[in-house]
């Protein structure tokens, strides 16, 4: 089969287009903007691009165009495809029936951590031998990519057996967000999930709903169609979460967070006792900052034994996990400043990042860097959340060039943060104030300029 994706260069669609090449078919797409690192990494797989939307693409004649949310009425491909009457279908629906029909998906869901906690849940199989396939918003370190379609090896290393082994276990990071211009509901209720994981739920996404009700529609849309045989694994601390499921479910259930679910315990040794209910089942020690990624454990560990890893082979492979890129990623030192690199931008993301480090580095100064670029973020949706999530930061650097409204928001922290609309100037400034011993925590959901390398730099030549 030959598709053609609009919105290849997506973290998801991108996904979508190399387990599609994996899988034997012919894959090829476009985008508005097609560049590294997406582009490098699927014309690697055989994946012909093409930049831009124009109607001549449909002369590929592909089988099948498969659109990505990205695209919208107008769009000059899509307007065509439509007027032509040709077969077209969601990313999420082609994932489904044509990759997770008839496989036990494990499908992450939350406003935060689902990358981290996706990430850490394919690791805990592929360390327990099920080489499972994964679609995930993110790049695992463990693994070098972001997806794969799960083949399990032959049993006699070397054979040349045509025979292909699909793992049946498949974990995807679920999102909340629509479907497709044509279909709104969130891509996760196209899954079909055997086990969930519901690490929270917070307002986001103004752009496309309304208020917090309708994203707690969306989650029991989600939990409604879980089987008997399946398993949630859900925040027991979550407030959001609970009036979900007072909506009504139909699977087994664990909670993660609470004394009666699964709970860590820090020790002094910075060792983490990992417990289900009374019962411990080991010790967990890794360098990972914060109590949302003890958090991302736990719900990781629940939702591995529901595919039978016995808990303590998870707590063992979790000590050999190694984190995603641009998950509190260590970018690089230079004359003693720590830059890092985190995809922080909700006010909880910020504050939990910001809290994990200043733990881990005691009284050290923290200069944070701030890019406003969602779009909930850019229609000012948090403004009076702001200020509470970057108070622990020594300095605050903010690029606002499509949210002035920020300065407002950081009235009270007007001491310590500085605003700016060049990119040039702010790293200037930043180079200037830096001294041994200061660590750099750049937060943002987007390439922000190349800013991380430019600091690099910048501090190399001071």
């Amino acid at each position: 089969m030959h598709i053609h994706i609009l919105g290849v260069c997506g973290t998801f669609m991108g996904g979508i287009a190399a387990i599609a090449r994996e899988s034997g078919h012919k894959v090829t797409g476009c985008d508005h903007d097609v560049y590294p690192p997406m582009s490098t990494q699927l014309e690697s797989q055989g994946i012909e691009l093409i930049s831009g939307y124009s109607p001549e693409q449909i002369h590929l004649r592909p089988d099948i165009f498969v659109i990505g949310n990205v695209i919208t009425r107008g769009n000059p491909l899509m307007e065509e495809i439509l007027d032509r009457n040709l077969p077209y279908i969601s990313g999420p629906q082609w994932l489904s029936e044509n990759i997770l029909k008839n496989r036990w998906v494990l499908a992450v869901a939350g406003t935060h951590g689902k990358t981290t906690t996706s990430s850490m849940l394919t690791w805990i199989l592929e360390y327990a031998g099920l080489n499972p396939g994964f679609l995930i918003g993110g790049i695992p370190e463990n693994f070098g990519l972001s997806a794969r379609i799960g083949i399990i090896p032959p049993p006699v290393p070397g054979s040349q057996s045509n025979f292909v082994e699909i793992s049946p276990f498949f974990v995807i990071e679920a999102d909340e967000y629509d479907t497709a211009f044509f279909d709104k509901r969130s891509k996760f209720v196209h899954y079909r999930a055997k086990t969930a994981i519901l690490n929270n739920l917070e307002f986001d996404h103004a752009d496309i709903f309304p208020d917090l009700s309708a994203i707690e529609r969306q989650f029991h849309h989600f939990i409604r169609i879980i089987p008997r045989s399946g398993l949630i694994s859900i925040n027991g601390t979550d407030q959001n979460l609970k009036r979900v499921l007072k909506q009504g479910y139909w699977s087994s259930l664990e909670e993660f967070g609470t004394k009666t679910g699964w709970h860590s315990e820090l020790q002094n040794n910075n060792a983490i006792t990992i417990n289900y209910n009374e019962t411990s089942h080991g010790c967990l020690h890794w360098d990972l900052l914060g109590e949302h990624n003890r958090m991302n454990a736990l719900a990781a560990i629940s939702a591995a034994r529901h595919a039978g890893v016995p808990a303590p082979l998870a707590i063992e492979a979790l000590m050999q996990f190694k984190n995603v890129k641009r998950r509190m990623e260590k970018r690089g030192t230079v004359n003693g400043v720590t830059i890092y690199d985190d995809f922080a931008h909700h006010p909880t993301a910020i504050k939990t990042t910001l809290q994990g480090l200043r733990t881990h580095i005691g009284k050290e100064r923290i200069i944070a860097i701030f890019e406003p670029r969602s779009n909930t973020m850019k229609m000012g949706v948090w403004q009076n959340d702001l200020a509470d999530s970057l108070d622990e930061a020594d300095q605050i650097f903010c690029f606002i060039q499509n949210a002035q409204w920020v300065k407002t928001a950081l009235d009270r922290l007007a001491h310590k943060t500085s605003c700016y609309d060049n990119l040039n100037q702010l790293t200037q400034d930043i180079t200037i104030i830096t001294r041994p011993g200061d660590h750099i925590l750049i937060m943002s959901n987007g390439s922000f300029g190349g800013i991380h390398g430019k600091i690099l730099s910048s501090l190399q030549n001071h």
